[in-house]
């Protein structure tokens, strides 16, 4: 499965707004600004949020965007579902080996898992300590 623009700066868009849940609304422009996006493109992504309830608009001088739930109940799932349409990395074919469906199957499960279970407060909170290593990693 690749994640388009769409679904990355939808994301940037949701973390932006999460990192500043409390604070009062959110441009399009100031997130474009800290990001080196293009508002225009934001503006294109920001409608289909905002029709699935993840986002809410304020008018006036001092509008913007605010998230319309706490950032711990929307996953990332939700915004690439908005964005992307269906998560589903394969398509199943009828005329797949038995073998191959299921291992399409699993892929797919796997993915919708880790978004599903990936919030915006995991996102925003992620912890770049180099100290934390991979428990799988081995060095020699």
């Amino acid at each position: 499965m690749k994640i388009s623009t769409k679904g990355r700066y939808g994301l940037t868009i949701m973390m932006a707004l999460a990192k500043n849940k409390g604070r009062g609304p959110l441009s399009l422009k100031a997130i474009a600004n800290e990001h080196n996006l293009s508002e225009h493109y934001l503006e294109q992504l920001i409608a289909p949020l905002r029709n699935a309830g993840l986002v809410s608009s304020i008018r006036g001088a001092y509008g913007g965007y605010v998230l319309s739930k706490m950032p711990s109940e929307i996953t990332a799932a939700d915004v690439i579902r908005v964005l992307e349409g269906p998560i589903q990395p394969v398509e199943v074919m009828d005329d797949d080996d038995p073998a191959k469906r299921e291992l399409w199957v699993k892929i797919r499960d796997a993915v919708r898992d880790v978004l599903q279970g990936t919030t915006l407060d995991d996102l925003i909170h992620y912890d770049t300590d180099p100290q934390v290593q991979d428990p799988d990693m081995f060095y020699i």
